[in-house]
Protein backbone atom coordinates (compact mmCIF):
# COMPACT_ATOMS: atom_id res chain seq x y z
CA UNK A 1 0.00 0.00 0.00
CA UNK A 2 1.06 3.48 -0.77
CA UNK A 3 2.25 6.33 1.67
CA UNK A 4 -0.97 8.36 0.02
CA UNK A 5 -3.38 5.16 0.11
CA UNK A 6 -2.37 4.62 4.05
CA UNK A 7 -2.77 8.66 4.57
CA UNK A 8 -6.14 8.40 3.03
CA UNK A 9 -7.10 5.18 4.71
CA UNK A 10 -6.35 7.25 7.58
CA UNK A 11 -8.32 10.16 7.22
CA UNK A 12 -11.24 7.77 6.59
CA UNK A 13 -10.47 6.28 10.04
CA UNK A 14 -10.36 9.83 11.25
CA UNK A 15 -13.85 10.60 9.99
CA UNK A 16 -15.78 7.73 12.56
CA UNK A 17 -16.73 10.87 15.01
CA UNK A 18 -18.74 10.85 17.75
CA UNK A 19 -21.64 12.78 16.46
CA UNK A 20 -24.09 10.74 14.17
CA UNK A 21 -24.52 13.82 12.06
CA UNK A 22 -21.03 14.17 11.54
CA UNK A 23 -21.26 10.44 10.62
CA UNK A 24 -23.45 10.49 8.04
CA UNK A 25 -22.14 13.62 6.34
CA UNK A 26 -18.43 12.18 6.44
CA UNK A 27 -19.66 8.66 4.85
CA UNK A 28 -21.62 10.49 2.17
CA UNK A 29 -18.49 12.56 1.20
CA UNK A 30 -16.54 9.31 1.38
CA UNK A 31 -19.04 7.50 -0.86
CA UNK A 32 -18.86 10.24 -3.65
CA UNK A 33 -15.13 10.89 -3.14
CA UNK A 34 -13.25 7.96 -2.94
CA UNK A 35 -10.00 10.02 -4.18
CA UNK A 36 -8.12 13.32 -2.45
CA UNK A 37 -5.96 15.34 -3.82
CA UNK A 38 -2.87 16.19 -1.64
CA UNK A 39 -4.89 19.98 -0.71
CA UNK A 40 -7.75 18.28 -0.30
CA UNK A 41 -6.65 15.33 2.01
CA UNK A 42 -4.49 17.99 4.20
CA UNK A 43 -7.59 20.21 4.35
CA UNK A 44 -9.62 17.63 5.30
CA UNK A 45 -7.54 16.33 7.78
CA UNK A 46 -7.20 20.17 9.53
CA UNK A 47 -10.91 19.83 10.06
CA UNK A 48 -10.90 16.44 11.12
CA UNK A 49 -8.39 17.46 13.83
CA UNK A 50 -11.39 19.91 15.19
CA UNK A 51 -13.80 19.05 18.33
CA UNK A 52 -16.81 17.70 16.57
CA UNK A 53 -19.11 20.55 17.71
CA UNK A 54 -16.95 22.75 16.04
CA UNK A 55 -16.86 20.70 12.78
CA UNK A 56 -20.48 20.38 12.78
CA UNK A 57 -20.89 23.57 12.83
CA UNK A 58 -18.83 24.53 9.87
CA UNK A 59 -20.61 21.80 8.34
CA UNK A 60 -23.87 22.92 9.05
CA UNK A 61 -23.30 27.01 8.64
CA UNK A 62 -23.14 27.88 11.43
CA UNK A 63 -19.94 28.72 12.06
CA UNK A 64 -16.90 29.48 9.56
CA UNK A 65 -14.05 27.50 9.05
CA UNK A 66 -11.25 28.71 11.30
CA UNK A 67 -8.90 29.40 8.03
CA UNK A 68 -10.00 30.47 4.80
CA UNK A 69 -8.04 27.42 2.63
CA UNK A 70 -10.39 25.03 4.95
CA UNK A 71 -13.69 26.73 3.11
CA UNK A 72 -13.29 24.81 0.29
CA UNK A 73 -13.19 21.63 1.96
CA UNK A 74 -15.92 22.67 4.31
CA UNK A 75 -18.34 23.16 1.00
CA UNK A 76 -17.93 20.12 0.10
CA UNK A 77 -19.15 18.32 2.74
CA UNK A 78 -21.85 20.81 2.88
CA UNK A 79 -22.95 19.82 -0.70
CA UNK A 80 -23.39 15.97 0.26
Amino acid sequence: MSAEARAIERLRWQSRRGLLELDIVLERFWARNAALGEDEAAALGRLLAMPDNDLLDCVMGRAEAPEAHLRTMVEKLRAV
